[in-house]
């Protein structure tokens, strides 16, 4: 399996602007899940999100050995795909990693940045409505909440941050590991 080990975390990077549900139901539920999960800042302190809410990430990218990340996870929101797509070292990341064959995962427009990065080419994905004309190079399910094409995952935006966090889960530990954790938030 594809799956990060205990010794590789999961990246989710933060940019100004990012979606605050999307990010914080993504780190939640992947952290209950037992995974070891990086909360980055592409910068250093605090990143204000979409809706004004402020995160302090747990540290920033520059002091993130990019080679230990195992799996990416990126939160959607305006501008803040539009910056982390900016950001060369996260469309690198992103792109190493397809090419090893390891997990990444996007949400709502966020599947722009690994469109950026080629990942997406050819590949079966969603994305928020609002961003799918920008995904030419992919096919893209419209009606799919969240859609498995191999190592990619992706979903549509903050009314499915909850069903793709736990999709994710299954990915990585198992579908019984994601079912528990749904019983116990009440999820289904």
């Amino acid at each position: 399996m594809n799956a990060p080990t205990e010794h590789e975390p999961v990246l989710v990077p933060l940019a100004a602007g990012f979606e605050e549900i999307e990010a914080i139901t993504i780190v939640d539920v992947l952290r209950r899940a037992g995974l070891s999960v990086v909360v980055a800042g592409l910068v250093p302190g605090p990143v204000a999100g979409s809706h004004g809410i402020v995160v302090v990430p747990d540290t920033h990218l520059g002091a993130v050995d990019l080679e230990r990340v195992g799996m990416l996870v990126l939160p959607g929101g305006m501008p803040g795909t539009r910056n982390l797509m900016a950001d060369e070292r996260v469309v690198a990341l992103a792109r190493r990693l397809h090419a090893a064959g390891r997990r990444t995962a996007a949400i709502c427009a966020a599947p722009l940045v690994l469109h950026a990065a080629g990942v997406t080419d050819g590949l079966r994905i969603t994305s928020h409505p609002s961003v799918r004309g920008e995904l030419a190079r992919a096919a893209v399910d419209g009606a799919a909440r969240v859609v498995h094409s191999g190592t990619v995952t992706t979903s549509q935006g903050v009314g499915t941050a909850l069903e793709f966090a736990l999709a994710l889960v299954a990915d990585v530990r198992g579908p019984e590991r994601a079912a528990e954790l749904a019983r116990a938030m009440v999820a289904g």
